[in-house]
């Protein structure tokens, strides 16, 4: 799980938003941010709730009792079964607890989750959305959120390395996603923490794996790949020649796609835009196919599979040091017999970025 000392760190950060906004009390309950600031995962079906006080104190509700150490002074059980039921009533329950321990606050930040919600509802004082500030302290990956990352990455270099064995004229889509997801048990050493996503259908830009179909010879089979440990999701991509003998299309497709790279690589550091680096990749495109970059290029990966930051021309996002971004260049189209998408996943740096997916990026 994340380490204790620093979701300390993390409270500090976010105490000084608090001191800025001028707000007596924080009160989350969207289980992602609960983690981040507590280090306590909880069961899945069972929701959680945290307030910060201005001076630095904690309450942190939940079902149980957290497990290690946890990042909160108070800790306030609640049940969330009863004779092994749960109660659906569990965001009202958290609500209470954390309300009756606010009194006296009259300006609060409070995060977009079914237990604030019913907070807000009964708070008399002013409550502001603190959910964008919450955003961008989860931009910056300390070190425990990053050993977790890493361990779902490793999760998708050996479900690749089991794809590239078993994928061939005739294989199931379904058993590609069931043999996958086996890999991913097995590297993580436990259940996921999340639904296995993202993309096993065949012969097609992506989508789920589907009943009786199999990969066909000559097709490209993009396996966009998914899986979270311990509540951090991993999200890379590499695509397979079925029949293991590329078109000359399909190789000159994969190289225009792989020529995405380079200009990432050289580009992304602290303080570009992601609408630059988009730029440059369309360009490349542009010059390339005649035709323009046809999706988003990236985004950051952490608690969800899509945060900050995006390359992508709806926002205008500046690339800050610490923060894990995909790049996922692909082309699509008929004669490809579907398309091919590679996925790496970077590291920023100081004055660059690392690949954290440096594994084999080829059609065979």
């Amino acid at each position: 799980m994340l380490d204790p000392n620093f979701s300390r760190e993390r409270q500090r950060r976010l105490l000084k938003v608090m001191e800025d906004r001028k707000l007596d009390a924080v009160v989350i309950g969207s289980t992602p941010h609960v983690y981040y600031f507590t280090a306590h995962l909880p069961f899945w079906l069972h929701h959680v709730g945290l307030v910060l006080f201005a001076d630095g104190r904690t309450n942190l509700v939940a079902a149980r009792e957290p497990d290690g150490g946890v990042a909160s002074e108070i800790v306030t059980l609640y049940e969330a079964t009863w004779n092994g039921t749960q109660r659906q009533e569990q965001p009202q329950v958290v609500a209470d607890l954390l309300l009756s321990g606010i009194n006296g606050a009259s300006r609060i930040g409070i995060d977009a989750s079914e237990v604030t919600s019913a907070l807000a509802v009964m708070f008399e004082g002013d409550a502001v959305s603190i959910d964008p500030d919450l955003w961008q302290l989860r931009r910056r990956k300390d070190p425990d959120e990053l050993v977790l990352m890493r361990v779902a990455i490793n999760c998708t270099r050996e479900m690749y390395e089991r794809a590239r064995q078993m994928i061939e004229p005739g294989f199931p889509e379904l058993k590609v996603y069931a043999e996958l997801h086996a890999v991913a048990l097995r590297i993580a050493g436990e259940p996921l923490s999340a639904y296995l996503g993202n993309d096993y259908a065949c012969g097609q830009m992506g989508g789920p794996a589907r009943k009786d179909r199999t990969a066909k010879s000559g097709e490209l089979y993009i396996v966009d790949l998914g899986p979270a440990y311990r509540g951090y999701f991993s999200d890379n991509c590499r695509t397979i020649a079925v029949n293991r003998s590329p078109t000359d299309d399909q190789i000159l497709a994969w190289e225009t796609v792989m020529g995405a790279f380079p200009i990432v690589e050289r580009m992304a550091r602290p303080g570009v835009r992601c609408r630059d680096i988009y730029d440059a990749v369309d360009e490349h495109y542009r010059k390339h196919t005649a035709k323009p970059f046809p999706h988003h290029l990236g985004h950051g990966v952490g608690l969800q599979p899509h945060e900050y930051p995006h390359l992508n021309l709806k926002w205008d996002d500046v690339l800050v040091e610490g923060e894990v971004f995909t790049a996922e260049p692909g082309l699509y189209a008929p004669e490809l017999a579907g398309g091919l998408r590679i996925e790496n996943q970077y590291l920023v740096t100081r004055d660059s970025v690392t690949n954290l997916t440096p594994f084999p990026t080829g059609l065979v």
